[in-house]
């Protein structure tokens, strides 16, 4: 970043912890900081962030769910429309950037927070490093599914961060609400016994190369909680790279397809998917595709947000209604 942004960022900094009154004396600080752990980073507020920048329509929607738009200065990264529900509030917050938001218009929002469902946002040539956001007084925040610690669950993580979040903006009782109203829709889906079946989570396809979900992401733990079992289980990745071949290999009984058609990218469509696969010579021939076991889901959804138990309540639908 130039040497006029660091002071912008800078100056947002100090104002975000105390203004000085007219009598010289500075304004009394929180009694007590916040402190919360984030991938890896141990941020500190001495009060409530007044202007967060979310970097992905995921964050963006999950603090919309909260009711802090009123503390969001900029978002960013928006694959899909934005829920119907949070239609009104997100209307007022400025777009800075339709795709992958840069240091610039970064920098330009003056933030005192930056959120994001994915650390990879926070590299040079995108948002600037978290360690150099950091160094600006910036604390930045990444979903804690996005990093795994090999023993807690990738739904527990989410409802971490909503936890972290009801922390961070002194709203404690509403996001510890949101947390356990979407526990309860978890156990709902989990409580009812289903035949296992294999599947596979198509995401998108760059290039002719599919990219589907692994280990570490949301669909391999709703795989579970549906009583399906992820044919990618064995990839520690959140979203690793694929080949057609390699999904036929694995011959998943359903298939799960992403649907970002409103990013706009060749092969964001889930109907662009599915035509794909069923011109391939391979995968054509799963009996999944022949027997039209498919399940179309908005590929935000399968990402950690405020929606993902919704894309696992239709999840489990549509295994109900493909096992009859």
């Amino acid at each position: 970043m130039s040497h006029p942004a660091r002071l912008g960022l800078a100056l947002v900094a100090v104002l975000a912890a105390g203004c000085a009154t007219p009598g010289g004396a500075e304004t009394p600080a929180a009694a007590q900081s916040v402190v919360v752990d984030s991938c890896g980073k141990q941020l500190t507020f001495s009060g409530t962030p007044q202007r967060v920048v979310t970097l992905d329509q995921n964050s963006t929607e999950t603090l919309l769910a909260l009711g802090v738009q009123d503390k969001m200065a900029g978002t960013a990264n928006v694959k899909t429309k934005v829920a119907p529900r949070f239609a009104d509030a997100y209307a007022k917050i400025p777009v800075l950037s339709p795709k992958l938001l840069t240091a610039e218009p970064l920098r330009a929002a003056n933030p005192d927070m930056v959120v994001a469902s994915f650390k990879e946002l926070f590299t040079a040539d995108r948002a600037g490093t978290r360690d150099e956001l950091e160094s600006l007084g910036v604390p930045t925040f990444v979903s804690a599914v996005n990093c795994p610690d090999g023993t807690t669950a990738p739904f527990d993580r989410l409802f971490r961060d909503y936890e972290n979040f009801g922390k961070i903006f002194g709203i404690p009782e509403k996001a510890n609400q949101l947390a356990a109203d979407q526990r309860a829709a978890v156990a709902e889906v989990q409580a009812v016994k289903r035949d296992p079946v294999k599947v596979v989570w198509v995401y998108s396809v760059f290039k002719g190369v599919p990219y589907v979900a692994g280990r570490d992401g949301m669909p391999s733990q709703m795989s579970k909680i549906a009583g399906a079992v992820n044919v990618f289980d064995d990839v520690n990745q959140e979203w690793p790279e694929a080949s057609w071949e390699e999904i036929a290999r694995r011959d998943p009984d359903v298939v799960v397809v992403g649907d970002l058609s409103e990013r706009g990218n060749p092969g964001d469509k889930a109907s662009e998917k599915l035509a794909m696969m069923r011109e391939h010579p391979v995968v054509s021939q799963l009996k999944a595709l022949r027997e039209n076991k498919v399940i179309e889901l908005p590929g935000i959804e399968m990402d950690p947000s405020v929606r993902t138990v919704d894309a696992l309540k239709a999840f489990a639908a549509g295994l109900d209604e493909i096992r009859g």
